[in-house]
Protein backbone atom coordinates (compact mmCIF):
# COMPACT_ATOMS: atom_id res chain seq x y z
CA UNK A 1 0.00 0.00 0.00
CA UNK A 2 1.38 3.24 -0.84
CA UNK A 3 0.09 6.47 0.37
CA UNK A 4 -0.71 9.80 -0.91
CA UNK A 5 1.08 12.66 0.00
CA UNK A 6 -1.28 15.88 1.17
CA UNK A 7 -1.28 18.83 3.15
CA UNK A 8 -3.13 19.99 5.81
CA UNK A 9 -2.91 23.06 8.04
CA UNK A 10 0.31 23.52 6.22
CA UNK A 11 1.57 20.53 7.64
CA UNK A 12 2.34 17.30 5.59
CA UNK A 13 -0.03 14.28 6.15
CA UNK A 14 0.52 10.85 5.00
CA UNK A 15 -3.28 9.21 4.00
CA UNK A 16 -3.91 5.48 3.06
CA UNK A 17 -7.79 5.15 1.95
CA UNK A 18 -8.75 1.67 1.40
CA UNK A 19 -11.29 0.71 -1.30
CA UNK A 20 -12.22 -2.07 1.49
CA UNK A 21 -11.96 -2.26 5.34
CA UNK A 22 -8.44 -4.34 6.33
CA UNK A 23 -8.53 -5.93 10.14
CA UNK A 24 -6.21 -4.10 12.08
CA UNK A 25 -4.28 -4.09 15.23
CA UNK A 26 -3.29 -0.62 16.51
CA UNK A 27 -1.79 1.52 19.37
CA UNK A 28 -2.79 4.61 17.45
CA UNK A 29 -4.19 7.55 19.55
CA UNK A 30 -6.87 7.93 17.33
CA UNK A 31 -8.30 4.26 16.66
CA UNK A 32 -6.20 2.17 18.06
CA UNK A 33 -7.05 -1.40 19.09
CA UNK A 34 -8.37 -4.24 17.17
CA UNK A 35 -11.29 -3.83 14.06
CA UNK A 36 -11.79 -3.21 10.31
CA UNK A 37 -10.02 0.48 9.36
CA UNK A 38 -10.53 1.92 6.17
CA UNK A 39 -8.25 4.57 6.23
CA UNK A 40 -4.67 5.10 8.04
CA UNK A 41 -3.45 8.99 8.58
CA UNK A 42 0.46 9.63 9.81
CA UNK A 43 0.59 13.67 10.21
CA UNK A 44 3.40 15.92 11.26
CA UNK A 45 3.23 17.95 14.14
CA UNK A 46 5.59 21.07 15.15
CA UNK A 47 8.81 20.10 17.35
CA UNK A 48 7.17 20.87 20.97
CA UNK A 49 3.81 19.96 20.44
CA UNK A 50 1.45 19.81 23.52
CA UNK A 51 -2.35 19.70 22.66
CA UNK A 52 -3.69 17.55 25.53
CA UNK A 53 -6.21 16.47 22.68
CA UNK A 54 -4.20 14.29 19.55
CA UNK A 55 -6.97 12.34 19.15
CA UNK A 56 -9.51 15.24 18.43
CA UNK A 57 -6.77 16.64 16.58
CA UNK A 58 -6.80 13.74 14.38
CA UNK A 59 -9.85 13.46 14.06
CA UNK A 60 -10.12 17.19 12.83
CA UNK A 61 -7.13 16.09 10.12
CA UNK A 62 -9.39 13.28 8.90
CA UNK A 63 -12.90 15.58 8.56
CA UNK A 64 -10.20 17.49 6.92
CA UNK A 65 -9.62 15.13 4.43
CA UNK A 66 -13.61 13.80 4.23
CA UNK A 67 -12.38 10.49 5.88
CA UNK A 68 -15.21 8.51 7.18
CA UNK A 69 -15.44 9.11 11.16
CA UNK A 70 -14.69 6.23 13.25
CA UNK A 71 -13.55 3.96 10.46
CA UNK A 72 -9.44 4.53 10.48
CA UNK A 73 -6.39 4.73 12.85
CA UNK A 74 -4.06 7.83 13.09
CA UNK A 75 -0.18 8.89 14.22
CA UNK A 76 1.25 11.71 14.78
CA UNK A 77 4.75 12.79 14.76
CA UNK A 78 7.18 15.53 14.74
CA UNK A 79 9.24 13.85 11.89
CA UNK A 80 8.47 15.49 8.46
CA UNK A 81 6.32 12.60 7.09
CA UNK A 82 7.80 13.52 3.61
CA UNK A 83 10.95 11.62 4.93
CA UNK A 84 9.10 8.33 5.07
CA UNK A 85 11.06 5.00 3.72
CA UNK A 86 9.09 2.28 2.43
CA UNK A 87 10.19 -1.20 2.50
CA UNK A 88 8.71 -4.76 0.94
CA UNK A 89 9.74 -8.24 1.78
CA UNK A 90 7.71 -11.36 0.98
CA UNK A 91 4.64 -9.86 -0.05
CA UNK A 92 5.01 -7.64 3.29
CA UNK A 93 5.00 -3.37 2.84
CA UNK A 94 6.30 -1.17 5.41
CA UNK A 95 6.17 2.70 5.87
CA UNK A 96 8.02 4.00 8.85
CA UNK A 97 8.75 7.47 9.92
CA UNK A 98 11.62 6.90 12.12
CA UNK A 99 12.37 9.71 14.96
CA UNK A 100 14.27 9.55 18.22
CA UNK A 101 14.76 13.50 19.50
CA UNK A 102 17.48 14.36 21.21
CA UNK A 103 16.63 11.65 23.92
CA UNK A 104 16.05 8.12 23.05
CA UNK A 105 14.48 6.28 26.39
CA UNK A 106 15.08 2.91 27.43
CA UNK A 107 11.81 0.77 27.86
CA UNK A 108 12.84 -0.06 31.34
CA UNK A 109 14.56 3.14 32.28
CA UNK A 110 13.32 5.84 34.82
CA UNK A 111 9.42 7.69 34.74
CA UNK A 112 9.10 10.36 32.99
CA UNK A 113 8.96 11.71 29.52
CA UNK A 114 12.00 13.08 28.04
CA UNK A 115 12.27 16.61 27.67
CA UNK A 116 12.55 16.41 23.54
CA UNK A 117 10.88 13.54 22.04
CA UNK A 118 11.00 11.85 18.65
CA UNK A 119 8.54 9.24 17.16
CA UNK A 120 8.81 6.00 15.23
CA UNK A 121 5.40 4.99 13.59
CA UNK A 122 5.38 2.21 11.30
CA UNK A 123 2.40 1.30 9.10
CA UNK A 124 2.52 -2.39 7.99
CA UNK A 125 0.52 -4.07 5.01
CA UNK A 126 0.54 -7.78 5.69
CA UNK A 127 -0.30 -10.09 2.51
CA UNK A 128 -2.43 -12.78 4.46
CA UNK A 129 -4.98 -12.63 6.93
CA UNK A 130 -3.88 -13.42 10.68
CA UNK A 131 -5.72 -14.41 13.59
CA UNK A 132 -5.94 -11.97 16.21
CA UNK A 133 -3.41 -13.59 18.20
CA UNK A 134 -1.18 -13.71 15.44
CA UNK A 135 -1.54 -10.10 14.58
CA UNK A 136 -0.91 -8.90 18.26
CA UNK A 137 2.81 -11.07 18.03
CA UNK A 138 2.95 -9.31 14.61
CA UNK A 139 3.38 -5.92 17.19
CA UNK A 140 5.84 -7.25 18.85
CA UNK A 141 8.10 -8.20 16.09
CA UNK A 142 7.78 -4.69 14.93
CA UNK A 143 8.93 -3.49 18.71
CA UNK A 144 11.66 -5.87 18.34
CA UNK A 145 12.90 -5.15 15.05
CA UNK A 146 12.90 -1.64 15.62
CA UNK A 147 14.88 -2.15 19.26
CA UNK A 148 17.41 -4.16 17.01
CA UNK A 149 17.79 -1.59 14.80
CA UNK A 150 18.06 0.97 16.99
CA UNK A 151 20.66 -0.80 18.78
CA UNK A 152 22.91 -1.81 15.84
CA UNK A 153 23.15 1.83 14.99
CA UNK A 154 24.12 2.65 18.57
CA UNK A 155 20.85 4.77 19.61
CA UNK A 156 21.25 4.33 23.14
CA UNK A 157 17.44 3.40 23.93
CA UNK A 158 14.69 1.22 22.68
CA UNK A 159 12.86 3.78 21.03
CA UNK A 160 10.86 6.98 22.47
CA UNK A 161 7.79 6.80 24.57
CA UNK A 162 5.07 8.22 21.71
CA UNK A 163 6.22 5.06 19.05
CA UNK A 164 3.42 4.28 17.50
CA UNK A 165 2.42 0.36 15.36
CA UNK A 166 -0.53 -0.30 13.29
CA UNK A 167 -0.25 -3.95 11.40
CA UNK A 168 -3.13 -4.82 9.04
CA UNK A 169 -4.14 -7.43 6.78
CA UNK A 170 -7.46 -8.55 4.33
CA UNK A 171 -10.43 -9.96 6.58
CA UNK A 172 -10.90 -12.65 4.19
CA UNK A 173 -9.37 -16.04 3.80
CA UNK A 174 -7.53 -18.82 6.31
CA UNK A 175 -6.23 -16.72 9.22
CA UNK A 176 -2.16 -17.38 9.66
CA UNK A 177 -1.56 -18.70 13.36
CA UNK A 178 1.92 -16.72 13.84
CA UNK A 179 3.17 -13.33 13.45
CA UNK A 180 6.95 -13.81 15.26
CA UNK A 181 9.68 -13.43 13.90
CA UNK A 182 10.37 -16.93 12.64
CA UNK A 183 6.80 -17.46 11.12
CA UNK A 184 6.57 -16.97 7.53
CA UNK A 185 4.30 -13.43 7.90
CA UNK A 186 6.45 -12.29 10.74
CA UNK A 187 9.95 -12.57 8.90
CA UNK A 188 9.55 -10.66 5.74
CA UNK A 189 7.85 -8.58 8.23
CA UNK A 190 10.76 -8.36 10.86
CA UNK A 191 13.25 -7.82 7.79
CA UNK A 192 11.35 -4.82 6.40
CA UNK A 193 11.01 -3.01 9.68
CA UNK A 194 14.20 -3.18 10.78
CA UNK A 195 15.26 -2.18 6.94
CA UNK A 196 13.10 1.23 7.18
CA UNK A 197 14.26 2.00 10.82
CA UNK A 198 18.02 1.40 9.47
CA UNK A 199 17.58 3.86 6.58
CA UNK A 200 15.58 6.36 8.88
CA UNK A 201 18.14 7.09 11.15
CA UNK A 202 20.76 9.40 10.51
CA UNK A 203 23.97 9.87 13.18
CA UNK A 204 24.06 11.44 15.44
CA UNK A 205 20.68 11.90 15.42
CA UNK A 206 20.09 15.24 16.82
CA UNK A 207 16.43 16.30 17.10
CA UNK A 208 15.30 13.96 13.69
Amino acid sequence: MTPDLVEVAGRAVLVWRLPAPWLAMSSGVLGGGFGERRWVLNASVVKGYSRPDPDAHLAEIAAELRLTPGAGTGFLTAVDVRDVVHRTDGGVRVSVTTGIGAYPTWAAGPAGLAETVGTINAVCWLPVRLSPAALVNAVATVAEDKAQALFEAGVPGTGTPTDAIAVLCPPDGPAEPFGGPRSPVGGPLARAVHSAVSAGLTPPHPGK
